[in-house]
């Protein structure tokens, strides 16, 4: 299915005319590098990648368990950018992350701006990784944010759920990696293409499509365990609020 974004399309788009040029030149020269590395490091494996559109814009809809989630998908899909949470574009980190052209979003409101970047990216045709949990977790996708179903309804962009397994060890802290020579699945599933809603867009026209969406991605992420015979991580256990306020030379407990 071919998707136009032109502006004759009849598609009532935010406004993008105004923003920054996507910067993507220090991305666009890293990536197929950084792949490499995964893949050298990691035992990658990725299933139903005939799933991906030939060209043109789509959201990859994925679970969201650590820290390597991100970069290993922008790594693998060439133009692509990535949803990440403002918090990280502090100091040289946020400098690099901007210098990548990868999009920061604040998870307490409806971000406006993040918006409008996201179109922007469907707009040039790119892949837009988006990990509608909203945070890590344990990645079963059964409480998605309704960003993902937005944009699709918007842009009328297919969205692909994404399944990643492995990139977190069952019990591991969400910051950990997983240590070098482990397996990482990527499971691509079938399109997923909402009807586009006219301006205005109802709140529930949104929360009918990310239910839709939820279990579409649910149903996935239990299929790809399946499929690849892992499961998802345990979390850590939450300890009490005694537990993290030892006293004097009281041994910290784990």
């Amino acid at each position: 299915m071919t998707v136009d974004l032109s502006p004759g399309a009849g598609l009532d788009l935010p406004r993008t005319d105004h923003l920054p040029v996507l910067r993507t030149r220090l991305l666009d020269l890293v990536r197929k590098p950084a792949a490499t590395v995964f893949q050298r490091l990691y035992r990658v494996h990725e299933h139903g990648r005939q799933h991906l559109p030939g060209s043109g814009p789509v959201i990859l809809a994925a679970n969201h368990l650590g820290a390597l989630d991100g970069p290993l998908l922008v790594s693998l899909h060439p133009g692509a950018l990535a949803l990440a949470k403002r918090e990280l574009f502090r100091g040289a980190v946020g400098r690099m992350l901007h210098l990548a052209g990868q999009l920061p979003v604040d998870r307490t409101l409806h971000d406006v701006g993040a918006v409008r970047r996201c179109v922007q990216v469907l707009l040039e045709h790119r892949p837009l990784v988006i990990f509608p949990e909203g945070r890590r977790g344990h990645g079963d996708m059964t409480s998605l944010r309704g960003g993902a179903a937005y944009l699709a309804m918007v842009t009328g962009a297919p969205i692909v759920p994404v399944a990643l397994m492995g990139t977190r060890l069952n019990g591991a802290d969400e910051r950990a990696l997983p240590p070098p020579g482990s397996a990482l699945h990527i499971v691509y599933g079938e399109q997923v293409h909402l009807p586009t809603r006219q301006w205005p867009r109802r709140t529930t026209d949104v929360a009918q499509a990310t239910q839709q969406l939820t279990r579409i991605c649910s149903e996935h992420v239990r299929w790809a365990e399946l499929t690849t015979g892992m499961r998802l991580p345990h979390l850590p256990r939450t300890r009490t609020p005694h537990e993290r306020a030892p006293g004097p030379g009281t041994p910290d407990h784990p």
